[in-house]
Formats: structure tokens, sequence, C-alpha cells
């Protein structure tokens, strides 16, 4: 699957939705979700981590950053390839 097609699944799906609810409203799913991330990154550090659901985590936190990316219309594949693909990439240490 490429990245746009994700984008536009996630459009299609929920848009209606996330623009009604807004910016802020959506930021604050998306914040929950990143909170939920670094639950399931605490328990794997502590040694009774589910990978099952640290991947369902991830895969949260990015369809709620792509939400708000629709609500923004912000095409984030041409947002990442202008970042880090053109002309080099960003430069320093991330």
């Amino acid at each position: 699957m490429q990245f746009a097609e994700f984008q536009q699944f996630i459009r299609e799906r929920y848009h209606e939705t996330d623009a009604a609810r807004g910016v802020p409203g959506t930021f604050l799913w998306f914040s929950e979700e990143v909170g939920e991330l670094a639950e399931a990154f605490g328990r794997r550090e502590r040694g009774d981590g589910d990978e099952a659901n640290l991947r369902e985590e991830f895969a949260d936190v990015l369809a709620w950053l792509t939400t708000l990316a629709n609500i923004c219309d912000v095409d984030l594949e041409a947002a990442v390839r202008e970042k880090y693909f053109k002309n080099g990439g960003p430069t320093g240490t991330k």
C-alpha cells in the first residue's frame, strides 16, 4: 500500500466526522493515542509488553496523524517527500 492510498482510505471513511470535530478535538484524540503508545512502550520496557498491542498503537497513532493531515488539507506523502527526500533531505541529527 502506498501512503497516499492510506490517507485516501482514512479520508473516505472518517472525514465527515473528523472535519466536524475539528483540529482541536482531533488533536486531543491523537494525543490520547500517543499516550497509549507510550504505555505500550512502558509495558515492553518492564518485560510484560504485548507486541500485537504495540503494533496496534503504532497504527492508531498513524491513523490519527493522518486524520489531522486530512483536516488541514496536508498531503502527507508530499510533505514527507519534500522534507526527507528533496535535496538530500534534512541536515543535522535527530
